[in-house]
């Protein structure tokens, strides 16, 4: 399209002008305000929103706990985190859009006002110049009107006095000489308003066709530099935010496939990982019969079925029986195997509701029984050895807790390290510090470590008794015919507890059953013993203190019989007679009978 010159188009448009050329800078100035309420509005939008990924962020104290074990729970973790990087999308907008517009046409609008004042200026110079022009042509113009007059009256003068007879001819003779005085000075005028016209004319044509166009010229191109920075900066403005669609896209993706990881049956399947107490189900409920006569010789049959009606009762406060044995011996950082404190009663609203019957007697001595939801005896809810849980849950915490103790040690006895390399480069370089200074430090992390470990020691001891891996006194280990060997006796006496929390049972049963016990031991006793799989060496010394446990000398050969289960201990026996078990870590085992030799 061919572009129409304000010069020659409106050369009489200059006010017109300077009032267009004010409104686009006032349009400018609103098209910057514009985009700083843009920004303002994309930086409180990003800050709403990280606000309320904020709010919805699970508790520290849970998220490992609670949120993460659901598909879902990390899914809605996985969206929020993409919202948060969402926000930030948004505040690179905000950013973008102020350095790329607001700045830029901050400084293009003084740049402007600038060039502006200048071009009008020199167009209002150019102005004055003509009207000082014209001022001048008008006033010579004034003159030589009055200096015409003024010949023409004294001509009329000179004709009147010279037409005069009475006149003397020295008056008709200065007549004549003022007339031809002021016809010379009419004349000049006449050049000199000739003259100034002349000049006039050109100055005049040189204005309206050299420099005013050329002025108007400078402000048509200012002007248009200012339309095409309006069209740039609305470009910028769509291209700030298409760049980051492809982010954009990307968290909305993430968004997607966090959605579609969830898996009801994961959920599902945690559900029974988190709530599952451990409990064996109840057993069927006798039938007792109230229609038969009782006699003398029912009365062991009446004996029997009270004490299967006080299985009736469970929300009677009970007395917990011994643990069970395990079937492995304890912890080898927990060599005397301490048992847990003593869990506090829990008050009667606290038991379950549910009426819960436990299994016949006669399964006592013939099928391994797991802990009964009766036999639980729970403390306070905020007890140390979390004894107020269900079996399942309480292995799980105590594992959790213990590897929770693990990863505290770990970086305690890497900051000992550490801090022990310093001192070594202290004393070697005394100019580099001094060793006494990390002394204090060093203490307070070995304090740290005992405790740390004693804490381990603690909770794998609990984990140990309710995995039931602990030693009976009573019984060694060798003896054990599996991992529910005594667990039974003590789940079918707590078949024999009434609702008062006393025994029922007569003398004869207990008799009976200890003389079955005796028999059981007296069976394992006459077994034929282990064969020895290899030979081992020990490389420190270790004192037996618990139950089931050897003590040894460093150096000592053995026989190793049985191998580790996982558990951290092995069993040895010294010269066909003494056997029991010892921490792994303190022997070396051959796998020949090369350790005879060494």
């Amino acid at each position: 399209m061919e572009t129409m010159s304000w010069g020659a188009e409106l050369w009489d448009q200059f006010d017109s002008l300077e009032k267009h050329t004010q409104w686009g800078i006032e349009f400018l100035d609103r098209y910057t305000k514009f985009i700083k309420e843009r920004c303002e509005i994309e930086v409180n939008y990003a800050k709403q929103i990280r606000n309320l990924s904020k709010k919805y962020q699970p508790k520290k104290s849970l998220r490992e706990e609670e949120e993460s074990k659901y598909t879902s729970c990390r899914a809605f973790l996985a969206t929020l985190n993409e919202l948060t990087d969402y926000a930030g999308q948004h505040e690179v907008i905000a950013e973008n859009l102020t350095a790329k517009i607001v700045s830029e046409l901050g400084r293009y609008i003084q740049d402007l006002k600038a060039e502006r004042k200048s071009h009008f200026h020199d167009g209002r110079k150019a102005q004055q110049h003509m009207e000082n022009a014209w001022k001048q042509l008008e006033s010579s113009k004034r003159r030589f009107e009055r200096d015409c007059r003024e010949a023409d009256r004294a001509r009329q003068h000179f004709e009147k006095m010279d037409a005069d007879i009475n006149v003397t001819k020295a008056d008709v003779e200065k007549a004549r000489l003022q007339a031809q005085m002021r016809a010379q000075i009419a004349e000049d005028s006449k050049s000199e308003y000739s003259s100034c016209l002349e000049n006039f004319n050109q100055e005049q044509n040189q204005h309206y066709h050299t420099l005013l166009p050329l002025i108007f010229q400078r402000i048509q191109e200012m002007e248009e530099r200012r339309v095409e920075q309006v069209g740039v900066c609305m470009k910028t403005f769509a291209e700030v935010e298409r760049q980051v669609l492809p982010i954009v896209g990307t968290c909305l993706d993430e968004m997607s496939r966090a959605a579609e990881s969830i898996q009801p049956k994961a959920d599902s399947q945690q559900v029974v990982e988190c709530y599952k107490s451990g409990f064996e189900p109840p057993g069927d409920v006798e039938f007792e019969d109230y229609g038969l006569k009782r006699t003398a010789s029912d009365s062991n049959l009446s004996h029997t079925r009270s004490r299967s009606k006080s299985k009736l009762w469970p929300f009677i406060k009970r007395n917990r029986p011994p643990p069970p044995p395990p079937s492995s011996p304890p912890s080898p950082d927990l060599p005397n195997g301490p048992h847990s404190p003593k869990p506090q009663r829990e008050p009667l609203s606290h038991r379950l509701s549910e009426l819960i019957s436990s299994k016949p007697r006669m399964h006592c001595s013939s099928k391994p029984r797991m802990h009964c939801l009766r036999s639980l005896k729970r403390g306070g809810s905020g007890s140390e050895d979390l004894s107020h849980l269900p079996p399942e849950q309480r292995r799980k915490r105590l594992q959790a807790k213990i590897q929770d103790i693990g990863r505290h040690l770990q970086k305690e006895l890497d900051e000992k390290e550490a801090l022990t390399k310093m001192k070594d480069v202290y004393q070697k370089s005394p100019q580099m510090g001094d060793p006494s200074s990390v002394e204090p430090r060093l203490a307070e992390i070995c304090e740290n470590i005992d405790r740390l470990r004693l804490e381990a020691q603690k909770f794998e001891g609990w984990l140990a008794e309710e995995e039931g891996r602990l030693p009976v006194k009573s019984d060694p280990p060798r003896k054990q015919s599996g991992p529910y060997g005594t667990k039974n006796s003590s789940s079918c006496g707590q078949d024999r507890e009434s609702p008062d929390g006393s025994y029922t049972e007569d003398q004869n049963l207990e008799m009976q059953q200890r003389s079955q016990s005796n028999e059981m031991a007296d069976k394992f006793e006459d077994e034929e013993p282990l064969p020895a799989i290899s030979t081992c060496k020990v490389l420190y010394p270790f004192e037996g203190q618990t139950e089931g446990t050897m003590s040894v000398s460093e150096g000592e050969l053995l026989h190793m019989i049985e191998e580790d289960k996982g558990d951290g201990w092995t069993r040895v026996r010294r010269n066909d007679e003494e056997e029991g078990y010892v921490p792994t870590s303190y022997i070396q085992v051959f796998l020949d009978n090369s350790g005879q030799d060494s």
